[in-house]
């Protein structure tokens, strides 16, 4: 199956003046959007340069129309965070974006049952699972609930369909679920180029951690790294980027650590400032609960910045390479102590530094485009040159 080592410009003809429709949970306009959807709209933006039509259905917001095209992508937004789901659903059933050769249902926990209201080849984007986040987002029935429909019910429900995961590790988490490695292919996140920036390294020491502020990305890991480190450096800062709904909990966190005086929280940031936070920061903190990849690794790398993260979130062991272009490690003491030498190891940084600035050029999202452009050229098979009757496109 394709990986990340197939040729780029296998699949291209394959797909050209097709449609295809994604179905996603957000975009990258939602202020809950993340790394999930950067990579999504890459993908879609790489089968736009293909000639291919494009269409993405995600949850409405205020941040964007409910109807919209923008670089050469249909949006439709419609729902609820949870109402999107059925809202997906009846949409295609009502056969709202007429003749189309294929769905890509990103499965972010809970897949959009597209399968059962479609003949046409369905493709299942994973970027993790879910199995450890369910009790920590959604404790008690609904995470339950939610872990069933991912892991028993999913795999049942797309039992013939091709999956495209973005690393290794997800592909054999979602193996254990039964899903046929053979129907899993790899394709990895992409870098964008660093902007021309050139901020010098703070003259105290300073770590960044960049994403979604909600539990399972475990900031108050970071915090409480400051908080043990503080005696031994009195001036070290934290910055936070993100914004998200546990956002009054970790100020809360912060405060009752003592050490809130030595965090900023810049919330929803611009891209510049998002890079000149990389370029700044000594080093970037990672204790989220699970990645799929890590797409902040590349980013905070392509600037210099190694990362110090868990090796159990998955993702990370293919994003960083240990003790070359970041640090892996097990458990919140292994953290603290990783950060810690690394504030006081300069050279050992600076060679990290250089790790993880070549670490970053490794993935390109040209590349990834490409292979998944392969992935879904192969998946539309026989019928990708037949004419669709948008009257077919319901299964009955």
């Amino acid at each position: 199956m394709p990986d990340e080592t197939t040729p780029p410009a296998l699949g291209t003809d394959a797909v050209t003046g097709r449609h295809v429709v994604f179905f996603s949970w957000r975009d990258t306009t939602n202020p809950e959007g993340g790394g999930a959807e950067r990579y999504l709209e890459k993908m879609a933006l790489g089968l736009v340069e293909r000639g291919v039509r494009v269409t993405i259905f995600c949850a409405e917001h205020t941040e964007a129309p409910a109807d919209e095209m923008r670089g050469g992508i249909h949006f439709v937004r419609a729902g609820s965070k949870m109402g999107v789901y059925a809202q997906g659903l009846a949409a295609l059933a009502r056969r709202r974006f007429g003749a189309y050769d294929a769905i890509v249902d990103v499965q972010n926990g809970l897949p959009f049952f597209t399968r059962l209201a479609s003949r046409r080849p369905v493709i299942v984007l994973v970027h993790h699972v879910h199995r450890e986040q369910w009790p920590v987002v959604y404790p008690g029935l609904t995470g339950r609930v939610g872990w069933w429909i991912e892991s028993r019910l999913a795999p049942r429900l797309y039992r013939t369909s091709q999956y495209i995961a973005v690393s290794q590790a997800t592909r054999a988490e979602l193996a254990t679920l039964g899903v046929d490695p053979e129907r899993i292919s790899v394709v990895h996140n992409g870098t964008d180029p660093a902007l021309p920036l050139t901020p010098a390294k703070t003259s105290y020491p300073s770590i960044c951690v960049v994403g979604r502020l909600v539990p399972h990305k475990q900031v108050e890991h970071a915090i409480d790294a400051v908080a043990a480190l503080r005696p031994a450096h009195p001036d070290l800062r934290l910055t936070v980027v993100g914004s998200g709904w546990w956002e009054q909990e970790l100020f809360d966190h912060a405060r009752t650590s003592g050490v809130d005086d030595a965090i900023v929280f810049e919330g929803h940031v611009s891209e510049e400032r998002k890079q000149q936070i990389y370029a700044e920061s000594w080093l970037m903190a990672l204790p989220s609960l699970k990645e799929g990849w890590g797409l902040v690794i590349g980013e905070a790398g392509m600037h210099g910045t190694p990362t110090v993260a868990y090796r159990s979130a998955g993702g990370t062991q293919e994003s960083i390479d240990d003790g070359t272009s970041g640090v892996l490690v097990d458990d919140p003491t292994q953290f603290i102590a990783a950060i810690g030498h690394l504030l006081d190891a300069a050279d050992e940084r600076d060679r990290l530094a250089d790790g993880a600035r070549e670490m970053s050029h490794r993935f390109t999202w040209g590349h990834a485009q490409g292979s998944f452009a392969t992935v879904l050229g192969d998946a539309m098979g026989g019928i990708i040159e037949a004419v669709m009757d948008p009257d077919e496109d319901a299964a009955p």
